[in-house]
């Protein structure tokens, strides 16, 4: 009998224990949570569960990689519509995994913690920002050479700051934006029309080079049509400069 009651003892003792698993924090929450972050301690190992208010939250630190189901709809600055369909990743820093469950905890402590965290805080979150900063940029801006990158690495950096506050580190994004066929082909046309008018400029410029060339060839021709070769300019410039001096030399002794 003492026997089944040392053994029944022990079964209760395993049921009332739970093991931290590999490459998890475990962070322990007693008497509810009632106190702050003073009821919340970080285990490892086996944890002892039993007690009323006391509930283990088990904290991935690896790797996590979330992706939203649906695309976000945002606008730019001229009111255009576009979507964005952000994947990311992200891990929680091991120092803030208190900091982490105690800002969460009323998404529950199963195995769905950082699932629940991903859809109901974080990817909210992202959404307000990618809305933010959306209004930020003109059509025209995202859609020009690198400019939904610039876009793109914008939000990225608020998004990383965003995690960092909430105890976590963003490792990848990627935003994948993507604009209707009717804003790509109005794009594409005023591309096209740019790059247009960009050839006239170049052309009517070249146009204007040679018009000048061919004034200076025509006033060469008119200079040598009429016997002025450049060597008898250059004797007449010599013989004028020559008379020039000798009627200031002249000019000179007579006011003496």
């Amino acid at each position: 009998m003492k026997k089944l009651v040392v053994v029944f003892g022990m079964a209760i003792m395993l049921m009332s224990c739970e093991r931290v698993e590999p490459n998890y924090v475990g962070v322990v929450m007693e008497n509810y949570g009632k106190n702050g972050k003073s009821d919340f301690t970080t285990e490892r190992g086996r944890v002892w569960v039993v007690s009323p208010g006391k509930e283990l939250f088990q904290v991935p630190l690896f790797e996590q990689r979330a992706k939203f189901e649906s695309p976000l709809i945002l606008k730019s600055s001229d009111n255009t519509q576009f979507t964005a369909s952000p994947v990311y990743s992200y891990k929680v820093i091991e120092n803030n995994a208190i900091d982490v469950v105690f800002d969460n905890k009323q998404l529950g402590s199963g195995t769905d913690f950082m699932k629940s965290l991903e859809d109901n805080i974080l990817e909210t979150r992202i959404y307000d920002l990618a809305k933010e900063e959306s209004r930020k940029y003109s059509t025209d801006t995202l859609m020009a050479n690198g400019g939904s990158l610039r876009f793109e690495k914008a939000l990225e950096n608020v998004v990383e700051k965003e995690l960092n506050k909430r105890g976590l580190s963003l490792l990848s994004f990627s935003a994948q934006l993507e604009f209707s066929e009717k804003v790509r082909n109005k794009i594409d046309t005023r591309n096209e029309v740019n790059t247009n008018l960009s050839v006239l400029d170049q052309q009517i410029a070249e146009q204007r080079k040679r018009n000048e060339l061919a004034q200076l060839k025509a006033e060469e021709n008119r200079i040598i049509s009429s016997g002025i070769t450049p060597q008898l300019l250059q004797q007449q410039f010599i013989q004028a400069f020559v008379f020039g001096q000798i009627v200031c030399t002249g000019h000179a002794s007579g006011q003496k």
